[in-house]
């Protein structure tokens, strides 16, 4: 599955990363995959800071993931 990253995230670990994760897997098991796999984006994951996004919806911790779907995590945004 393509992971996209936006904000912090993309900083530091890129705009998109492939990941392979056995299925069924949730949003949560690729938040902790990312985050095993990236120490340094562990807090940014971290699921009060980021929300994650399925194709265009926003989607829940035990949303299903699928071989295939675009995940997204976006950080929180400011602006003014």
């Amino acid at each position: 599955m393509i992971i996209l990253l936006f904000g912090r995230l993309a900083d530091i670990l890129g705009r998109e990363v492939a990941l392979s994760l056995p299925q069924p897997c949730t949003v949560a098991d690729v938040r902790r995959e990312l985050a095993r796999l990236h120490p340094a984006s562990a807090a940014e994951l971290a699921a009060s800071r980021a929300r994650a996004f399925i194709g265009d919806a926003m989607a829940r911790e035990d949303a299903v993931v699928r071989d295939g779907d675009e995940v997204a995590f976006f950080p929180p945004l400011s602006g003014g």
